[in-house]
């Protein structure tokens, strides 16, 4: 969908400028998902950048609410009924590993997969940020620590102009409430600027705004022409309200619009049924009426979205799954969560390796704590931040392991606490960037790293 405005006036009545006619659909340039700045704009401020040759990239799946890591990962067999829970453990094809019953598929694959017990550092209330950044809710530099997908985008920029570098697959079409708009963010900026923002996908109204329609050709031509003269017939007096004319930039932003590689990669319906059947399909539906939410497009086909996505050049595709906040009948939602999950994250991990990209594409799985090991009266489980799981596949990582161990009731770590930061760092070794070596400047022009604990995880490396 382009979207070009004729009114005469330098300011539209929902203040949007004359600077920001150019739309392109679930971009949602003008709209507020990349705060009002032009894709030309976005395109420019990559170009800037020092774009890498190779494409090495990140799934980041996000379970929002805090997983339960003693009925996932770190199950106590020997510990009391009221801590131990339902679920007993189950063998896996690496000798002395032990995972949750509920997910069979990912016990025959444990190889391809590590297993971090000992993650450390969440808060204690809900807020995906630690997920997506590394760091605190709390005090942040002037405008805000920026996403790994960001952070991606600003040192290596896009693989192809006709390709973004962060895609997230974070729908907020049904969130009800400011709290879920955070859990479900795809990821944000920070201080590297809006231009660094995710293009974000998720229902299939969006999707369709990726298309051209029924624009031709030679229709878009003519807009691209009459978006020149615009800028040329504007006065210089007025440079805030000013159209630019056309240059490189515009250019690469009409090539995106008209380019097919981005809706085809995720038109996840051209795959064979066979694919399909083997991640899973899910109708979107509200969740035990928590107001958050499968995705839009189903959830489990944003498995296959993801990898269609990385395949295509995108770099950083983070999306959400479920929501995992069981204050009460925590094993009903286990029961109802982790067979989806264990289907869709092992035919992903399966599809990475088969397709010879396990070297190259990064995937973690985590949520933003664990959960309190003694059940409540109804069947819950409390939050947890002593420590929470995380699940690592792919990116030429050693695998086939667990790193850190809790004690008797998963209370607390006993043994090599792992940071988020940690992982982030490690993320960031796969995808050859130092972060130990770079500072970014936020709005008040302070510089800052974007980790603390830069060292990535030795054991995985």
């Amino acid at each position: 969908m382009l979207t070009l405005y004729g009114n005469r006036t330098s300011r539209f009545c929902d203040t949007l400028s004359r600077r920001h006619f150019l739309k392109m659909g679930g971009l949602g340039l003008g709209s507020g998902v990349i705060s009002g700045l032009s894709l030309p704009q976005l395109l420019q401020a990559e170009a800037t950048q020092q774009v890498g040759s190779s494409h090495k990239s990140v799934i980041m799946v996000y379970l929002p609410g805090g997983p339960p890591h003693l009925d996932m990962y770190d199950l106590k067999p020997a510990a009391p009924l009221d801590i131990r829970g339902e679920f007993d453990p189950i063998k896996t094809n690496v000798p002395g590993i032990e995972i949750c019953e509920l997910m069979p598929r990912m016990s025959q694959i444990m190889d391809k997969f590590s297993v971090v017990r000992s993650l450390v550092g969440a808060p204690r209330g809900h807020t995906s940020i630690q997920c997506l950044t590394g760091r605190y809710y709390g005090p942040q530099p002037a405008g805000g620590w920026p996403s790994l997908g960001s952070a991606v985008s600003k040192i290596q920029g896009p693989t192809q102009s006709k390709m973004p570098p962060f895609v997230g697959m974070a729908s907020q079409k049904y969130l009800t409430t400011p709290t879920l708009q955070q859990w479900l963010d795809p990821g944000p900026p920070g201080f590297l600027g809006p231009a660094h923002a995710p293009v974000v996908v998720g229902d299939q109204q969006t999707i369709a705004n990726f298309t051209l329609d029924a624009v031709t050709p030679q229709r878009l031509a003519d807009r691209r022409n009459l978006l020149t003269g615009l800028g040329r017939r504007q006065p210089a007096a007025s440079s805030d309200d000013s159209l630019e004319p056309m240059d490189v930039f515009n250019q690469q932003a009409f090539n995106i619009l008209s380019s097919s590689k981005l809706t085809t990669a995720l038109d996840y319906t051209q795959e064979d049924p066979r694919v399909l059947e083997r991640y899973g399909r899910g109708a979107p539906k509200l969740l035990r009426g928590s107001g958050a939410h499968h995705d839009i497009m189903g959830a489990r086909e944003q498995f296959l979205v993801a990898r269609r996505l990385v395949e295509a050049g995108v770099r950083c595709v983070t999306l959400t799954f479920g929501m995992w906040d069981w204050h009460s009948e925590n094993f009903t939602g286990a029961k109802n969560h982790l067979p989806k999950l264990d289907q869709a994250i092992t035919a992903l991990v399966e599809d990475i390796h088969e397709r010879g990209l396990a070297d190259d594409v990064s995937v973690v799985v985590w949520g933003e704590f664990g959960r309190s090991p003694k059940i409540s009266d109804n069947g819950g489980r409390e939050h947890w931040p002593q420590v929470s799981n995380a699940l690592l596949a792919g990116g030429g990582m050693r695998t086939g392991q667990v790193i850190g161990a809790t004690d008797r009731y998963g209370e607390e770590v006993t043994e090599r606490p792992i940071h988020y930061q940690e992982v982030f760092a490690t993320l960031y070794h796969n995808l050859g960037i130092d972060v130990s070596q770079m500072t970014f400047p936020d709005f008040n022009g302070r510089p800052n790293y974007l980790l603390e604990h830069s060292q990535p995880i030795a054991e995985l490396i």
